[in-house]
């Protein structure tokens, strides 16, 4: 056989080319696919992930409101307290991360004299959560002793940051 040259059929070598590559095709065939599908797993698996903590990087930061826009909100029957900041978060009997909410509040409500605490289940209150334009669970807010709200999280908030946002509420 000649360099460069393939062997056609009927010249010397042909048969041991060929044989050589149907053996080597399926199993080349089959490695392609397996790498994409591989790939793909994992792009999609890195995806979800991104996604995922996008969604929920902000989940149970305290963030401040503007409280001439929720002044117009009814908020009469929350049970605000008048004497001082009241902490009111919406729950409901089947929400996982609602008794973290609890604790954390009861804990920052117990620490700091004067805070008012009031829990609302949104499956027995739907019109105060519809008011307040709560679309998950669990929500916290602040109102501060006019009633106005001050500030709001969703998710669980961390103890810290609802002591620093009801500080100066209670000067």
């Amino acid at each position: 056989m000649r360099w460069g040259h393939l062997p056609l059929a009927g010249e010397s070598g042909a048969n041991e080319l060929s044989d050589a590559a149907v053996r080597a095709g399926p199993a080349r065939e089959g490695v392609g696919p397996l790498i994409t599908a591989i790939v793909a797993v994992v792009g999609a698996l890195a995806l979800a992930a991104v996604i995922g903590w996008l969604l929920t990087r902000r989940a149970g930061d305290v963030r401040a409101t503007d409280p001439k826009t929720s002044s117009d909100v009814d908020t009469s029957d929350l049970g605000l307290s008048s004497s001082g900041p009241t902490v009111v978060h919406f729950s409901a009997s089947w929400c996982g991360p609602c008794t973290q909410v609890r604790r954390v509040v009861d804990q920052v409500c117990g620490d700091l004299s004067g805070v008012a605490h009031v829990e609302i289940d949104m499956d027995e209150n739907p019109s105060a959560a519809g008011r307040l334009s709560v679309l998950s669970l669990p929500t916290t807010f602040i109102f501060d002793a006019d009633g106005r709200q001050r500030y709001r999280a969703a998710g669980v908030p961390k103890a810290d940051d609802l002591r620093s946002a009801l500080a100066p509420l209670l000067a």
